[in-house]
């Protein structure tokens, strides 16, 4: 059996060359695509950080609180990347607090629909010097990580009809920050070595793609994308 295809006529073409600019537009204009900021400072040296994290960062620069992912942490499928640029002191040290999207304590999402789930995490960053754009440093198994809220302890949690935090195996393993961990001077010899994770293994999308990374950047987490919901992740760069 053949098809016959019929050409498309002038209408078809603008509504198709239409369509097009519309999505093109749409795209561009998102605001959780690639959010970008200056954030002044009175380093010697300008930076350029690039960043893209599922689901949400806090940076911290030479102990200090510096920016914030710009979409709420509790927004559903939050895929953005910033870019942000500062003036530091070299070698300076970075600290991230990354988190993955959960509801409650059981660490899963869409709780009590037919998406229940664990999700998953991962994170990339450079750091470019903005005035000679040297690379100053890349995400890395380097960098050191610490847990915080490991859960669930089970994966069964994730097919419970009514999963309760801190019950069976909706448990959790959760700790506090340890005090100064984004100081320069903490002791952090006692911290795992970042996780290296795959694209193919995060599946990085929505402003992933709008940053051209060197090729030395690693998506990094700690050791479980599913269940290690919280992670602190720190380096000294630019030394």
């Amino acid at each position: 059996m053949s098809i016959t295809t019929q050409p498309k006529g002038p209408k078809m073409r603008l509504t198709l060359i239409a369509l097009a600019l519309t999505a093109t537009a749409a795209h561009a204009n998102d605001p959780r695509i690639l959010n970008e900021a200056a954030l002044g400072g009175t380093g010697s040296t300008p930076v350029q950080a690039e960043i893209w994290v599922d689901n949400w960062f806090t940076l911290y620069v030479n102990g200090q609180e510096l920016h914030s992912d710009s979409v709420a942490y509790k927004t559903e499928r939050s895929f953005n990347a910033e870019r942000i640029t500062f003036n530091a002191d070299l070698p300076m040290t970075v600290a991230f607090e990354f988190r993955d999207f959960m509801e409650n304590d059981t660490g899963l999402e869409y709780i009590g629909t037919r998406r229940q789930q664990m999700g998953d995490g991962g994170a990339i960053a450079q750091f470019i010097n903005a005035s000679t754009g040297a690379s100053l440093g890349v995400t890395n198994a380097d960098w050191a990580c610490k847990v915080i809220h490991h859960a669930p302890v089970q994966t069964s949690c994730a097919d419970e009809s009514n999963p309760q935090a801190g019950v069976g195996a909706c448990a959790g393993e959760i700790t506090s920050a340890p005090d100064g961990w984004t100081q320069p001077g903490f002791d952090d010899s006692g911290w795992e070595a970042a996780t290296e994770h795959s694209e193919s293994a995060v599946r990085p999308k929505d402003g992933y793609d709008e940053i051209s990374w060197d090729r030395d950047a690693e998506i990094i987490w700690a050791e479980d994308l599913e269940r290690d919901n919280i992670v602190l992740c720190r380096a000294q760069i630019g030394g």
